[in-house]
C-alpha cells in the first residue's frame, strides 16, 4: 500500500525539462537582442560605451575589488567589442544547447553570469524589470540542472521540488507585486478606467492593439477587474495542494496570452509563462507528448530514486537564503511607497517586481528628423528618422516584434516623458546620426540620407492616437504636431558639441 501511495505522488521530471527548454528560449530571445544591437547601444563608439562606463565606476569606487563587488561583471576584464560580441555569441550557442537538453549546472551557471554581466554593463538600455526577472529566474534554474552527466536529463533523476516551489514564489512576487502597485499607484486602475488608454498609450502597440482599444468600455472596466482578480486573488492558490496549483498555472499563463496578444512587452510575459510551468506536474503535462513516450516517461519519472543527500542540503541552503533575501521584497511589497522592479542585492538574486503602476492618457511622441539645407526652419525638406516599431510614419502598421526588444524604441518612448536636457543618451544618438555612424544607424528602420549625413537633426513632439473612420484610408495612427521637442543642431553647434561631451562625462 505504501508502494502504491508513492506511484500516485506527482512526480516533476517533465516539468523540469520543460521549465528548463523555456528558460533556454527566452535566453536566446535575450542574446539575440543583444548581438544585434550590443555594439550601437554600448560598444567601444556606441551610444554610452561600456568601457567608460566601467572606468566611471572604479573611479567613483576607488578600487577595482570594491567596484566588482558592486557591479559583477565579467567586462571588468576588459569590454572591447570584440569581448562583447564573443559573449553574445558564447551566449547564443549555450542557449541553444539548453533548448535542446543540454542542462548542466555548469551551462546553466555560465548563461546566468554572463546575462548578468550584460545588464551591469548596459545602463539605461538594460535597466528593465524582466532583466533582474530572468536573472532570478537563472539563478533558481541553477539548482535544477544535472551534474552528473552532459545528456539530456532522464525522467529517472528526481526532480528537487523545493526548487519549483522557490519559482512559485517567484511568480507569486511577479503578480502580487503588480497588482499592489497599480492598486497603490494610478487611480484609473481604482476606478477601472485603465483600459480605456493603455492599450493606444503602452510602449509598443502591435497590430492588435487598437482592435483592443475600442473595445467597448464596459468590456475594457471589466478587463482591469479581471486584471485585479489575477494579480491579487489567484496567486494566492500556487501555495495550495497540487489541483489549486493547476488552476492557478492555466489561468496566470492564460492571462500572460492575453498581454501577448495586445502588445509588445519584450520577453517579459513569455518568460512569466515559462514560471507557470512549475505550477503543473507530469501527469498534467503529459499531453504534451505521444502517448507511448508519455507513459513510459511517466513510469521512469514514479520509479526515479530519491534526490541524493548532497543536492538536497544544496537545496534546503539555497531555501534559506531565499527566505532572508526576501525580507526585503516582502517589505517592499507591503510599503504604501512601494518600488517597482527593485534589486536588494548585486547579483539580482531576489527581487521586487510591478508593471504599469501608471497609465498615461495621451500619446506623445518623439520624431527625429533630419535635413541638408541651408536654414533649418520650416521651409527646409525634413526626413524622418524611422524607428522599427514605435510609431512614425501614421500609415505604417505597427509591429509584431515581442519577445524581441528593440532598445532604442523603448527607451525614446520613456524620453518623450522627459525634457531632451536629461536624456544624455539621446544627444549622444543625435550625434551619433549627424556622424552618419553605421552601427546607431542600423537601429533605425530606414536611412533617410544615404548618400551623406543630415546638416541639422530636430526632434518634433507629437500626439498620436488610433485611426478614426474619418482618418485617411489605410492610416494606422492620427497625428498632431505639438512643437520641437528640441531645436535643429548640429556638428558645427559648438553649444551642443559642449552639451554632448558633458553628458557624456
Amino acid at each position: 500500500m505504501i508502494e502504491a501511495q508513492a506511484r500516485s505522488a506527482p512526480t516533476y521530471a517533465l516539468t523540469r525539462a520543460l521549465f528548463l527548454r523555456w528558460l533556454g528560449a527566452i535566453y536566446f530571445i535575450a542574446f539575440w537582442s543583444l548581438e544585434r544591437q550590443v555594439l550601437a547601444l554600448f560598444g567601444a563608439h556606441g551610444v554610452l560605451p561600456a568601457a567608460a562606463f566601467l572606468a566611471r565606476v572604479r573611479a567613483a569606487e576607488g578600487c577595482d575589488w570594491a567596484s566588482a563587488v558592486s557591479l559583477p561583471s565579467i567586462f571588468w576584464l576588459g569590454a572591447s567589442d570584440r569581448a562583447l560580441l564573443l559573449g553574445a555569441w558564447i551566449g547564443l550557442g549555450l542557449s541553444v544547447a539548453v533548448v535542446l537538453g543540454l542542462q548542466h549546472v555548469a551551462v546553466l551557471v555560465v548563461l546566468w553570469a554572463l546575462y548578468m554581466s550584460f545588464v551591469h554593463v548596459g545602463q539605461i538600455f538594460y535597466g528593465y524589470g524582466w532583466e533582474i526577472l530572468l536573472l532570478e529566474t537563472g539563478f533558481l534554474a541553477i539548482f535544477l540542472g544535472s551534474v552528473k552527466t552532459l545528456r539530456p536529463m532522464a525522467a529517472r533523476d528526481r526532480t528537487p521540488t523545493l526548487v519549483l516551489a522557490l519559482v512559485r514564489w517567484l511568480l507569486f512576487r511577479v503578480m502580487i507585486g503588480a497588482g499592489l502597485i497599480k492598486l497603490r499607484g494610478d487611480s484609473c486602475w481604482r476606478d477601472l478606467t485603465c483600459l480605456y488608454y493603455h492599450y493606444e498609450t503602452q510602449p509598443l502597440p502591435n497590430p492588435l492593439s487598437p482592435w483592443f482599444h475600442h473595445l467597448p468600455h464596459a468590456v475594457l472596466r471589466g478587463g482591469v477587474a479581471w486584471n485585479h482578480a489575477i494579480e491579487l486573488f489567484f496567486p494566492w492558490l500556487l501555495f495550495g495542494p497540487v489541483w489549486m496549483r493547476r488552476i492557478a498555472g492555466v489561468l496566470l499563463a492564460s492571462f500572460q496570452g492575453v498581454l501577448i496578444a495586445s502588445g509588445n512587452l519584450s520577453f517579459l510575459n513569455w518568460l512569466t509563462i515559462g514560471l507557470t510551468v512549475a505550477c503543473f506536474d507530469d501527469e498534467a503535462l503529459g499531453w504534451l507528448l505521444p502517448r507511448a513516450v508519455r507513459e513510459r516517461r511517466l513510469a521512469e519519472a514514479s520509479s526515479a530514486g530519491e534526490v541524493s543527500t548532497a543536492r538536497r542540503r544544496v537545496t534546503w541552503a539555497l531555501t534559506g537564503l531565499v527566505a532572508l533575501l526576501s525580507v526585503g521584497p516582502v517589505v517592499n511589497m507591503l510599503s504604501p511607497g512601494q518600488a517597482m522592479n527593485a534589486s536588494f542585492d548585486p547579483l539580482h538574486l531576489v527581487n521586487t517586481y510591478g508593471a504599469f503602476g501608471s497609465v498615461g492618457r495621451e500619446r506623445n511622441e518623439i520624431v527625429l528628423e533630419g535635413t541638408d539645407a541651408a536654414e533649418p526652419d520650416d521651409r527646409a525638406e525634413w526626413r524622418a528618422y524611422e524607428l522599427p516599431c514605435k510609431p512614425g510614419d501614421p500609415m505604417r502598421r505597427p509591429c509584431v516584434v515581442a519577445p524581441f526588444q528593440w532598445r532604442l524604441d523603448w527607451q525614446i518612448w520613456f524620453a518623450a516623458m522627459s525634457r531632451f536636457s536629461n536624456e544624455p543618451w539621446l544627444a549622444r544618438v543625435v550625434w551619433k546620426l549627424l556622424e552618419n555612424d553605421r552601427a546607431v544607424l542600423g537601429l533605425f528602420a530606414n536611412d533617410p540620407f544615404p548618400d551623406r549625413p543630415p546638416r541639422f537633426i530636430r526632434g518634433v513632439f507629437y500626439s498620436y492616437r488610433f485611426a478614426e473612420p474619418s482618418d485617411p484610408p489605410g492610416a494606422w495612427w492620427h497625428r498632431e504636431r505639438l512643437g520641437l521637442y528640441f531645436p535643429p543642431v548640429s556638428l558645427s553647434d559648438p553649444r551642443f558639441r559642449a552639451f554632448v561631451e558633458r553628458l557624456s562625462g
